[in-house]
Formats: structure tokens, sequence, C-alpha cells
């Protein structure tokens, strides 16, 4: 009995564990086999072991730690160096555009104000030339060469040619029309500084503008010449018919203080300008002169039946002397002065009928005799070419004729004078 017992405890076996796995409606059964227990066992002894073997190593070799806290901190100043100097760099890149773009803006303005002086200029040439104009003065144009721009100078855009320099509009630039013309360059595909760029486009603009004041100078220059030779030559015009002109710079009854000109600054072109409008002046003054003057003819066209001089006597036949020139007409012509003055006369006169006498100052005065009708009054002021009266048969007359005298203080000349003088003068005045 007890051998049976001892057998049967001996002979029970325990039964192995088993793992349920349930996934939905499937279970499955895995049995747990004691090799498995025991490799599992193993695994985490050999992961418990060498975690605390590489901890002891860590702990007994600390140095390699701080080697490593080294590094990682070097790497980092490193970077940080890098990210400084980077900075820096486009701080000192920022400051150096900043700088370029003060430059540039204030060329622009040096170049907007000489634009603006030269739009000025042009505003009083146009004055002056007005002027020259009124007075005949005007003269074939000088041709001024143009400084040609050189290859390198054309590095500038066609649409906007500040926009390389300084990044803006074209419009913001408010650049004038002649300003774009001298900038109007093809772009190149060489690369470029800006500041390169600018020298170029600010040298190329300067040579345009001192081009365009070289023009306008030798305008102003040959406007002047033009006044100076044709107040000249009606000068000599004047001169040889015994008239001294009065030039604009005439001492005689002038006078005030002394103001100096002060042009500290040497300017070529308000010299010139100067230099023109006194030009102008005299020559204005010298056309006043000479349209007071009697350079006209009285009957244009008609023809003379008589000159001036000793002639035959028509109602003596004695020699006798003839002092004026007679100009045939028909009776009720209109009879016109021959310059601009003031009527002395305008009545009935011994041997001369119907006469007007008219004053044009400086001595010389004018009469036209033998009038059917007198349209003026005394002491009314007439101009060139005004019709005074009408030809006539008074006085002492053979037949319907204009008697025309040019008396100088009072003695008469010979009136052809005055009258080829006119013909020389009326294509200067």
């Amino acid at each position: 009995m007890g051998s049976e017992a001892e057998k049967s405890v001996f002979a029970k076996r325990r039964k192995a564990p088993v793992l349920i796995l349930a996934s939905g409606d499937k279970v499955r059964h895995l049995t747990v086999k004691p090799w498995m227990t025991a490799l599992g066992i193993a695994v985490a002894a050999t992961l418990t072991m060498g975690y605390f073997g590489a901890t002891t190593y860590l702990v007994l070799r600390d140095d390699l730690l701080g080697a490593s806290i080294a590094r990682q901190a070097r790497i980092q100043h490193e970077y940080e160096d890098r990210i400084s100097a980077l900075r820096a760099q486009v701080d000192r890149v920022t400051s150096r555009q900043l700088l370029d773009q003060q430059v540039v803006e204030k060329k622009v303005e040096k170049l907007m104000e000489r634009q603006s002086a030269l739009t000025d200029r042009h505003g009083k040439i146009n004055e002056l030339l007005e002027r020259a104009e009124s007075v005949g003065a005007m003269q074939p144009e000088i041709p001024v060469p143009a400084t040609k721009p050189t290859t390198d100078d054309r590095r500038a855009s066609a649409d906007s040619p500040f926009d390389a320099i300084l990044g803006t509009d074209t419009k913001t630039a408010a650049i004038d029309p002649i300003i774009t013309r001298a900038l109007g360059f093809a772009p190149t595909a060489a690369p470029d500084s800006p500041a390169n760029r600018a020298d170029r486009i600010f040298s190329n603009v300067s040579l345009s503008l001192k081009s365009i004041e070289q023009q306008q100078i030798a305008k102003i220059e040959n406007l002047r010449l033009g006044a100076s030779e044709k107040a000249d030559a009606i000068a000599v015009i004047l001169r040889r018919t015994g008239i001294q002109p009065k030039d604009a710079d005439s001492t005689e009854d002038v006078g005030g203080p002394y103001i100096p000109v002060n042009n500290p600054t040497g300017d070529k072109f308000d010299l010139k300008l100067t230099q023109l409008d006194l030009a102008l002046q005299r020559l204005e003054e010298i056309r006043s002169q000479a349209m007071r003057y009697p350079f006209g003819n009285p009957i244009p066209g008609a023809m003379e039946t008589s000159g001036f001089g000793y002639r035959k006597d028509p109602f003596l036949g004695t020699l006798a002397l003839h002092p004026g020139i007679d100009f045939r007409g028909g009776i009720g012509d209109p009879a016109r002065a021959t310059g601009a003055g003031t009527v002395m006369t305008a009545g009935q006169a011994s041997g001369y009928g119907n006469m007007i006498e008219i004053d044009h100052g400086n001595g010389i005065t004018t009469r036209y005799g033998h009038l059917s009708e007198i349209l003026v009054r005394v002491g009314q002021h007439v101009e060139t070419g005004d019709t005074i009266g009408r030809v006539g048969n008074t006085g002492r007359s053979t037949g319907p004729h204009l008697h025309y005298e040019v008396r100088r203080n009072g003695v008469a000349i010979d009136p052809s004078g005055f009258l080829n003088a006119g013909l020389k003068i009326t294509s200067l005045l």
C-alpha cells in the first residue's frame, strides 16, 4: 500500500503553463515550454549584466563623457561664431549699400538740379529768341558736335536707368525726358557692381547735359553775333546818310551809382546771356532810330520826274535849285510818311501849295508839296507808311505830282541818299 502511494506521487506530472490568445471569435492556446522560460531568463540576465557593465564602464571612464560634452560645446561655439561673422558681414554689406545709395541719391539730386537749371536756361533762351525774331537777329545755327558715349558706358537699362542703382521705379526717380534719353542704353550680360554702374551712368549723363549746355551757349552766341552784325550794318547806313546813331551803351545823358556785376561762379551761360541781352538792346535802339528817319518812299513804285539839284526852272526858264525830288502821280493818289515823326506844318505854303512838314528828330525834317488834300493836323504823330495826304497840283506846279524834300537843320539835302539807304535798310528792319 505504502509503495503504491509513493509511486503515484512520483508519477504525477505538473501541467505546463498555457497562454490563451483571443482575437475576435478565434482563440489560440500557446503552451509555454520550459526551454522558453529558460531562454527568456537568460536574455533578461544578459541585458541586465550588459547595462550594469556599460554603466560601470562609463562611471570608471568619465573622461570620455567630458570629451564628448566639450566637443559638443566647441561645435556650438564655432556655430555661434560663424553666425556672428555672417551677421557682421550682412551688417557691413547693408551699411555699404546704404552708403552707396546715399551717394547715388546725392548725385541724382545734383543731376536734377543741373537739369532744372538747364530747363530754366532754355526758357530764358526762348524769351530772347522771341526778341531776336522780332528784331530780325536770327542767324543760321552753329552745329555743336555731340559727345558720343563709349561702349563701356552703355550699361544702364533702357526702361529704368536708375533701378539698377537705387532699386526704385523710374517714376520715383522723376527723371526728366532729357536725362531719360541720355540714359537710354542697352544692358549687358556682364556682371557689374552698382558703384561702377552708377559712375558710368552719371558720367554719361554729365556728358549729355554738358552737350546740351554747349548747344544752348552756341545758340546764344549765334543770336548775339546776328544782333551785333545787324546793328552794325544799320549803324553804317545811318552814318552814310549823315545821322550819328545813338548806341545803347552811349555815355551821353546817363548816370547813377556804380554797382559792379557779381558773378563769383564765373557762369559762362549767364555771361553770354547778358551779352546777348545787351546786343539785342543795341539792335532794338538802332532799329527804333532808323524807323524814325525818312528811309521810306512817299509814293512806292512811282517814277521820278525831276531830281535834286540845279535845273532849268519850268516857269522862268532860268537856272534854279530844285530842293527835292518830284514823283509822278495822279490826283488823289496817297502820299505816305517816309518816317515816323510829328507834323510841324499842315497847310498852304508859298510855292508848295498844300504842304505837310514832319519833324523826325535829330534835325531831320521832310516836306510833301502840291497836295490836293491834307489828312493830318499840326502836332499829330505819324508812323512810317501812314497816309498823310493826297497827290495834287496845287502851288507852283505844272501838273499832278508830289514834291518831296528832306532837310537837315533847315537845309535841303538830296533825298536820294535816304531813298537808296532805305532800300538797303528795309531788309535789315
